[in-house]
């Protein structure tokens, strides 16, 4: 017998190839037969109607410290992820020493929004150097995860209080030292190292991350790194990529390593035309070096979710809402559903030197109802601007009315990148580019603000059958293989992503008709009680992991085969051509 058949499905296999009828047989965590399988399997899941597709490899994810308490790794396991990268965007938590936990607490919670106290409580911090905390996450989950080695943590850890020091450099002997743990990472399987030089990564004290102003030398120098390990990619994001001389250090980066890179790219609203130029002068960049560069694109706009709950509301800025913000939730929503309390605060303007904020509190024709389900594409109609004036009424009251729905928990959409047009043509336009995968989930950040985990399920079911112009979709099997063996081959997981005799046995039973991301939700399930937000899905059946079924209908079955993967996997030897 089998240890697992699924039969009689559609199979995507994420070569591209055309979509198929066919069993699947697994043994010992490994596809063994795709095609008729006339022995049966001690575990059988009817597929009848339903596709068969490998498991989705997220390449952009910050479980590193979720990783340490969440055996699921929640919310990515539940759109379908079977292999979450972490490590990204130069934040992390190894290598560091005691005195140092506090501020890579900081820069986390700055960067990625995952509260503090969470990451203090929540972590053993059992381990000093990025090894020993490999060792210390290498245990049983419900899916596969590997890591990066984050420059900021590796500056601070060398440097120590110059390491934030943005006029410091590091000695040669510092250099020699971060090049070496470079290397120590990647042979001890670290995926390679990450680094951000965005202004907008700051501390929870608004220091700027560490890496911002790196030089060539300390970057070219941590490229060598990954020479010597003769392994590893870069993982890079930057503000200044418009800017030639940052095309030279990703030139020279690459060259120094010789190794592959990918870069994140959104579309900003001030330059809605820059993405292209920067893909442009990367694709260049990889061509002269002989090299693989590829820009992670995201499958939707980046969007941020506003609510009382959330970190970001419209009327975070007004004054009468001081005294209710620090209020339990609960007594908030009492008080805000007093008749006075709310014509006080729409009698009222917002208060505040944030550009941020003052666009969130006037620019109402760029925030949206979410809905139920969630629409990423809205229109012009859609806008609060839109239905306060077919409403007769203004629209603040449209938005407290709105998140006021749900006993309080209604959700207004703000889609901050990627919009700048008011639709996503610039979006489909990225994800057609053959330089480019899809990723910037970012799974386990943004606790309080952001929801795009769920990217996944958006790529599946927005490009690949809801978009309003039948013309503008994807074909499925395009889509699968773009977040399956497209994404396992920027970070070198080339055992993953394939239907295939031989491959790993990640796997989804998909019901496409009924896929959906769900509306997101504010849980507080963090320790110490923390919040964050959460997005379900509807439809995927089954998701297997190594051979065994880690989840049905979006429920946890109890197996935890799940493992850290340590450095990148060649294509299973039973296959290479």
């Amino acid at each position: 017998m089998h240890d697992l058949v699924i039969r009689g499905g559609t199979v995507v296999d994420g070569t591209g190839s055309v979509p198929r009828r066919a069993d699947v047989a697994v043994d010992g965590g490994t596809i063994t037969v795709v095609g008729e399988v006339s022995q049966a399997g001690r575990r059988e899941i009817d597929a009848s109607g339903k596709l068969v597709t490998p498991g989705f490899v997220d390449i952009h994810t910050h479980y590193d410290g979720q990783v340490t308490w969440d055996t699921l790794l929640t919310p990515s396991s539940l759109h379908g992820v079977t292999t979450v990268v972490m490590g990204n965007c130069g934040v992390g938590f190894a290598p560091v020493k005691p005195e140092q936990r506090d501020w890579l607490i900081s820069l986390m919670e700055g960067v990625e929004d995952i509260p503090g106290s969470v990451l203090a409580e929540g972590m053993s911090w059992n381990w000093e150097s990025f090894p020993d905390y490999l060792d210390a996450i290498d245990t049983p989950h419900a899916i596969d995860f590997a890591a990066q080695l984050p420059h900021g943590a590796l500056r601070t850890y060398v440097m120590g209080e110059r390491g934030g020091d943005h006029l410091a450099r590091p000695t040669d002997a510092e250099m020699d030292r971060m090049r070496d743990l470079v290397a120590e990472a990647v042979e001890a399987g670290a995926l390679g190292w990450s680094t951000s030089r965005s202004a907008v990564h700051k501390t929870s004290a608004g220091e700027p991350t560490p890496s911002l102003t790196a030089s060539r030398e300390e970057l070219t120098g941590l490229a060598h790194g990954l020479a010597k390990a003769g392994a590893g990619v870069i993982d890079f994001i930057s503000d200044f990529m418009d800017e030639p001389e940052e095309m030279e250090f990703v030139s020279a980066i690459v060259e120094a390593a010789q190794r592959p890179m990918s870069v994140s790219i959104v579309q900003s609203d001030r330059a809605p035309d820059k993405w292209r130029s920067l893909l442009d002068g990367l694709a260049e960049v990889s061509a002269q070096q002989n090299i693989p560069i590829t820009g992670q694109v995201a499958p939707r706009a980046v969007g941020v979710m506003l609510g009382w709950e959330l970190s970001w509301h419209p009327f975070m800025a007004y004054p009468s809402y001081a005294a209710l913000a620090d209020l339990p939730r609960e007594e908030r929503v009492v008080q805000l559903s007093r008749p006075e309390v709310k014509a006080a605060l729409l009698a009222e303007n917002p208060v505040s030197d944030s550009e941020f904020v003052q666009r969130l509190s006037t620019k109402f024709e760029s925030v949206y109802l979410l809905g139920d389900p969630p629409n990423y594409e809205p229109g012009p109609n859609d806008s609060v601007a839109a239905l306060a004036e077919r409403s007769g009424v203004s629209p603040v009251e449209v938005a407290y009315d709105a998140m006021m729905a749900q006993d309080g928990r209604g959700l207004l959409y703000f889609p901050m990148l990627n919009y700048a047009g008011g639709n996503l043509d610039a979006v489909r336009e990225m994800l057609a580019r053959p330089d480019t995968v899809p990723a910037l989930g970012d799974g386990g950040a943004h606790c309080g603000a952001i929801c795009d985990a769920s990217f996944p399920t958006t790529l599946l079911t927005h490009w690949g059958r809801d978009h309003r112009n039948p013309e503008l979709l994807f074909p499925i099997e395009w889509l699968i293989k773009r977040h399956t063996v497209d994404t396992a081959a920027v970070v070198g997981l080339l055992d993953r992503g394939q239907v295939l005799p031989g491959y790993r046995a990640d796997l989804n039973v998909i019901d496409f008709d009924r896929l959906q991301a769900d509306q997101p939700e504010v849980l507080y399930d963090l320790p110490t009680g923390g919040r964050r937000l959460m997005q379900t899905a509807t439809g995927y059946v089954a998701t297997v992991v190594a051979g065994e079924v880690v989840f049905e209908e979006g429920e946890h079955t109890g197996a935890l085969p799940g493992r850290l993967v340590r450095g990148a996997r060649p294509i299973p030897e039973s296959i290479t051509c």
